[in-house]
Parts: C-alpha cells; sequence; structure tokens
C-alpha cells in the first residue's frame, strides 16, 4: 500500500491534548464536485451528451479514485471515447470546475481550535492547483488515489484513524450520506455537509 500523505505530530505533545479531530471531505466541502459542472459544460461545447457522458465516468470512477487508472490513462481513455473533444480543452474544463467553496474560509480558525485532516475520493494531480492553502492548515491528507483505498470502504477510514490521537473526539463531514456509515462505525461523529454550507454552523457549535 502507498503511503498517505502527512505530517506526523508526537502524541506526547501538550499542545495536541485535549484537542477535537475534524477529518474534512475535500469535493463538495472544501471544493466544489467537479461533476456538478463539467460534464455540462462539455456537453453544451461539444455537441455531446451530458447524461452519457457522467455514465460513461461513473464506470471508471473507481478506477481512477483507486489509483488502478492513472490520471494519464483517463485522459487517453477519454480523447478515444470522445476524439472530438480536444484534450488540452477537456483538461481545462475539468480543472476550471474544481474550485474553493466558503469552507476553506474557515480552516485557520478551526485550526486553532482543533486539529485537521483531509480525507477524499480524488485524482490528487486534479485538486493540486487549490490545495496549497488548505494543506497548511491540515495535521494528514489522505487521497484515495495515492493510497489505493476508496470509501465508503472502512479501510481508508481505519488509515486515517491511525493518524489520529487516541481517545479525542473524531467529526467528520462528508457531502455523501453513504460515506458516514463507516465513519459512524469506528465512533466518529458525521456531519453530512449539504450545498448551502449550513453544516459549517454545525461544525461551529460543536468547537465552541
Amino acid at each position: 500500500m502507498k503511503e498517505a500523505q502527512f505530517n506526523r505530530f508526537n502524541p506526547g505533545d501538550d499542545k495536541m491534548k485535549g484537542r477535537p479531530q475534524i477529518v474534512l471531505d475535500i469535493a463538495g466541502v472544501l471544493l466544489s464536485n467537479m461533476s456538478a459542472t463539467c460534464w455540462e459544460d462539455m456537453a453544451e461545447e461539444y455537441n455531446l451528451s451530458s447524461d452519457t457522458l457522467k455514465e460513461h465516468f461513473k464506470g471508471i470512477k473507481r478506477e481512477l479514485w483507486m489509483g488502478s487508472m492513472k490520471e494519464e490513462q483517463f485522459w487517453e481513455w477519454l480523447i478515444e471515447t470522445y476524439p472530438t473533444v480536444p484534450l488540452n480543452r477537456a483538461k481545462e474544463i475539468i480543472l476550471n470546475a474544481i474550485v474553493p467553496l466558503p469552507a476553506t474560509q474557515c480552516l485557520e480558525g478551526w485550526s486553532k481550535l482543533a486539529d485537521i485532516h483531509l480525507l477524499s475520493n480524488h485524482c490528487k494531480e486534479w485538486i493540486k492547483p487549490n490545495m496549497s492553502s488548505i494543506n497548511k492548515f491540515a495535521k494528514s491528507v489522505t487521497i484515495s488515489n495515492q493510497v489505493g483505498l476508496c470509501k465508503p470502504e472502512i479501510e481508508i477510514y481505519k488509515l486515517v484513524d491511525s493518524f489520529l490521537p487516541v481517545g479525542e473526539e473524531v467529526l467528520f463531514i462528508d457531502d455523501q450520506e453513504k460515506n458516514l456509515k463507516s465513519a459512524k462505525a469506528l465512533g466518529w461523529t458525521t456531519i453530512l455537509a449539504d450545498e448551502h454550507c449550513n453544516w459549517i454552523n454545525k461544525l461551529h457549535s460543536k468547537l465552541l
């Protein structure tokens, strides 16, 4: 198994004791979910069916998220499947669909009250342009295609759990309800992220 990307900290450090642990999803929580717009934009621009694009992506998404399909293989698949779509434009459409959400502005404040960890099903290469301002607040960053594990399977949650100090409260936020079950099985408190960002107030209330 590949190692998750994380910054180790000393569990014996007094500054780390008694701090809640926040585990945040990235897509749909900190950054926009690319699927919400990119397939519609690509379909409109190149006279394709957005439903077909979504179904085709759904068929290979797990391979991509697990890292068994590398990023360059995805682009090869896309251009082979849709030869009328220029490669450079396809990359531009997908990357432009991934933008920061309001919660990113809360990370600095949360980091003063809790330790922040990131757990995401994603292609690291796609979110990298937006991660520099996010990573600096995180104690650990676990991206599915880097570790060969994928939510909602519990193994990726256990990997993140191994980075957390024992005995501290863990708050897990994800925008997909199916991803909350495994977190609950580990005893984490879960919050479902909604598109109107009401979940931010729920998290605030648990930290203050």
